[in-house]
C-alpha cells in the first residue's frame, strides 16, 4: 500500500516549508521513524521521520524547493521490506536528491538555489558551493568586498524599500543600508582588510523580525531595581539538590516563575494585537531567549505558571540543551504570549530588549551585581548592607500597554523576587 508523506504543519502559523535536504532517494528502503527529510521554516529547522517503513517509491519535491503545508513530499510503498537490487533503477517519473554535502546544501538554501537547477562540477557530478555561488549569480564566494557584491546589494536596494512599505496607510519606513526620503547611506568602498559576510538564513529572519518589532510597535521601556538577596538564599540552599536530579537551578529559573505569576495577575501584558482589537491570552507561554548555532532562538515554556520552579528549571534546561545543539523544534519556537532575554554571566547593567512579535513585552535581565543596599534593621531602623542586585527593564508596546499596567507588572515581579516568595 502506498502512503503519501505530506509536508507537516510546523508551527500554527506556518504556511509553508522548504525542503532543504532528503536523506533518502527513491528505491531506498527505509525503516519506521528512521530520518527521511529535513525541513526549513521561517523558524527553525525540523527533522521528519518516516512515518511507516517501506520502500520510497518516488520523491516529488527536490531538495531547495517551497512546499506548502499537507502538500505531498514523497510516497512510500508499505509492502516492500527489501531494497532494491544495485543496479537497478528507480521507478519512472522519482526524483534523485541532488549530489551535495551538507554545507553546500545550506549555501543553496541561503542564496535561494535551487540543487536540482545546478549542474555540479565536482567529482561524480557533486555540486560544489562555487555551483552554488554560480547559480546565484555572484561567482566565487567572497573573502573580501567585491565590486560584483556591491553591485548585487545596490540592485537589490529597491526591493528592500518595498519590502520595508507598512501597507497600512502606505507609509515606507527607512532601510538599512539604504536610507529614507533625502537621506541615502554613503556608498560602501571596499578596503584592504574588509570581509564581506552573507546573511544567514537565520541572521536574515532576526533582522526582518528585529526592524518589523520597532516600526510597528512603539517600544517603551521602564526599568526597576530588584534585591535579590531573599532569592539568592533560596537558591544556594536547593541548588546541590536540584544538580543532583540532574537541572540546574539558576536565577532565571526564578526570574521566570516570577514573571509567568505576575502575568496573570497582569494579564494586560499577556496580550496580542490584532487590526482593530486586542487579546488577552488565556495560556502563559512564556519564551526564553537562547543562542543556538545559527543565532538567537526564542524556545517557549508552555503553561509557564502551572509549572513552579522544578519544572520551570526542568524545562529551561532541557531547551537550553537542544538549543545549543541545533534539535529546537517549531513547535518549541511557537506561540510566546510573552518572552523574557537573559545576557548571561557576561552581561551588563541594563537594556532594553527588542519586543518579540507578536508580544506586548519582553523583559530582560541585566547583570548581578553586590551592592549597598539599605535594609530595616532588627529594631525598625535603617542598616547599610550588601547584597545582590539585579535591574530589569521591560519593553512594552504603548499600542495596547498603559504605563499603569506596565508599572504594575514589573513592581509584581520585583516584589515576588524580592521576598522569595518560591516554592521549591
Amino acid at each position: 500500500m502506498l502512503v503519501d508523506v505530506c509536508m507537516p504543519q510546523l508551527g500554527e502559523s506556518v504556511s509553508e516549508g522548504t525542503v532543504t535536504r532528503w536523506h533518502v532517494r527513491a528505491g531506498d528502503v527505509i525503516e519506521k521513524d528512521a530520518p527521511l527529510v529535513e525541513i526549513a521554516t521561517d523558524k527553525a529547522d525540523s527533522e521528519l521521520p518516516a512515518p511507516s517503513g517501506g520502500r520510497v517509491v518516488e520523491i516529488l519535491a527536490p531538495e531547495g524547493e517551497v512546499v506548502a503545508v499537507r502538500a505531498v513530499l514523497c510516497r512510500i510503498d508499505e509492502g516492500v521490506s527489501t531494497p532494491l537490487a544495485a543496479d537497478a533503477e528507480p521507478p519512472a517519473g522519482a526524483a534523485r536528491a541532488p549530489f551535495a554535502s551538507p554545507a553546500t546544501r545550506r549555501q543553496a538554501l541561503e542564496q535561494g538555489v535551487r540543487l536540482v537547477d545546478v549542474s555540479g562540477s565536482g567529482a561524480h557530478g557533486r555540486i560544489t558551493r562555487e555551483d552554488v555561488l554560480r547559480a546565484a549569480g555572484k561567482g566565487e564566494a567572497p573573502a573580501a568586498a567585491t565590486p560584483a557584491l556591491l553591485a548585487a546589494a545596490e540592485a537589490a536596494a529597491p526591493s528592500r524599500v518595498a519590502q520595508a512599505t507598512v501597507t497600512a496607510g502606505g507609509h515606507a519606513t527607512p532601510v538599512p543600508g539604504v536610507g529614507y526620503g533625502s537621506f541615502k547611506v554613503p556608498a560602501y568602498r571596499p578596503a584592504e582588510g574588509d570581509r564581506v559576510v552573507p546573511f544567514t538564513r537565520r541572521r536574515r529572519i532576526t533582522a526582518d523580525h528585529m526592524t518589523y518589532s520597532k516600526v510597528v510597535s512603539p517600544h517603551v521601556m521602564t526599568v526597576a531595581e530588584v534585591d535579590l538577596h531573599e532569592t539568592t538564599r533560596l537558591r544556594a540552599a536547593n541548588k546541590d539538590r536540584y544538580a543532583k536530579e540532574g537541572h540546574p537551578l539558576t536565577m532565571l529559573a526564578f526570574v521566570a516563575v516570577a514573571t509567568a505569576r505576575a502575568l496573570r495577575e497582569n494579564p494586560q501584558l499577556n496580550a496580542r494585537i490584532l487590526d482593530d482589537a486586542l487579546v488577552l491570552l488565556g495560556d502563559i507561554h512564556l519564551g526564553v531567549a537562547m543562542e543556538s548555532p545559527d543565532g538567537l532562538v526564542v524556545p517557549v515554556l508552555r503553561r509557564a505558571d502551572t509549572l513552579g520552579i522544578r519544572g520551570v528549571a526542568r524545562g529551561i534546561d532541557e531547551l537550553a540543551k537542544r538549543a545549543r545543539t541545533g534539535k529546537i523544534t517549531i513547535d518549541e519556537l511557537s506561540s510566546a504570549s510573552f518572552s523574557i532575554s537573559n545576557p548571561g554571566v557576561k552581561g551588563n547593567l541594563y537594556g532594553g530588549a527588542v519586543i518579540n512579535q507578536p508580544n506586548a513585552g519582553i523583559l530582560r535581565m541585566g547583570e548581578i551585581q553586590k551592592r549597598v543596599v539599605v535594609v530595616d534593621g532588627p529594631e525598625g531602623d535603617d542598616a547599610i548592607a550588601i547584597h545582590p542586585v539585579m535591574y530589569m527593564a521591560l519593553s512594552y508596546d504603548h499600542r495596547i500597554v498603559d504605563g499603569v499596567a506596565a508599572n504594575a507588572f514589573l513592581w509584581r515581579v520585583t516584589e515576588i523576587l524580592e521576598k522569595g516568595e518560591f516554592e521549591v
